[in-house]
């Protein structure tokens, strides 16, 4: 699971789907749902579509805080 001090991902299984989140870390004790996609049929599928968005959502903010 890819992880950063701020942001992770989160697989939770509902019924047989699984649902995909990455997580912002607001403070130490509140987290935010910061993107989510539901109905995948696998973990494997719902983790890779994490890993991706992960990577792609940090690199974007990346490149707006570069722009500032």
């Amino acid at each position: 699971m890819a992880t950063s001090k701020k942001f992770t991902s989160k697989i939770t299984q509902d019924n047989d789907t699984w649902t995909a989140q990455i997580l912002r870390r607001k403070t130490a004790r509140e987290t935010l749902v910061s993107k989510s996609q539901d109905g995948f049929t696998t973990e494997a599928a719902a983790n890779e579509w994490a890993e991706t968005e992960l990577k792609s959502y940090l690199q974007s903010l990346n490149e707006r805080n570069k722009r500032r």
